[in-house]
């Protein structure tokens, strides 16, 4: 376990005291061939650079195929689950949509990356509905630059308290 991951998820209200706090930082996973692979035939988008090593290797300022920009960016949302972010009393959680990405370094096949969460804000929009809004930080293992920034916009539903409960 990370360090700066919570031990327990927070709760709403905690949440919303957090604005401008670092909320987690995720455990290392590899982004392997495999996983490349599988998100090409996900997508349709089988460009070279992506799925084919051996031309990567002649042909690729990398020497090696790298993963998609969108690979990168659709771990996030596991990553920041697995950070246990989400407060318990969540009914639902909706991907609202992302500011300000930025892709800014390849992700070479076989490179482990890990998310670091900052809390940017908690905007409540209703009864027990709230939109998060959070920087996010994609690290590749052993370099100085990032693979990407983004920031996320998450719409969360609190659970209702049932009457007598």
């Amino acid at each position: 376990m990370t360090e700066n991951r919570p031990r327990t998820p927070p709760t709403f209200e905690q949440l919303r005291t957090m604005a401008g706090q670092e909320v987690g930082v995720s455990d290392w996973t590899t982004v392997d061939q495999q996983r490349i692979d599988q998100f090409a035939e996900c997508t349709g988008d089988h460009q070279w650079i992506h799925v084919d090593p051996e031309r990567a290797k002649r042909q690729s300022p990398f020497r090696t195929t790298i993963a998609h920009g969108y690979l990168t960016l659709s771990i996030i949302g596991a990553l920041a689950l697995e950070m246990g972010i989400v407060p318990e009393n969540t009914q639902a959680a909706f991907n609202y949509g992302f500011d300000k990405v930025r892709f800014l370094a390849p992700v070479k096949s076989g490179a482990r990356i890990r998310l670091r969460t900052t809390l940017l804000s908690m905007e409540d929009r209703g009864p027990g509905q709230y939109l998060m809004k959070a920087a996010n930080t994609v690290e590749i293992e052993g370099e100085q630059k990032p693979a990407l920034t983004a920031e996320t916009l998450v719409m969360m539903y609190e659970r209702r308290k049932r009457a007598g409960a």
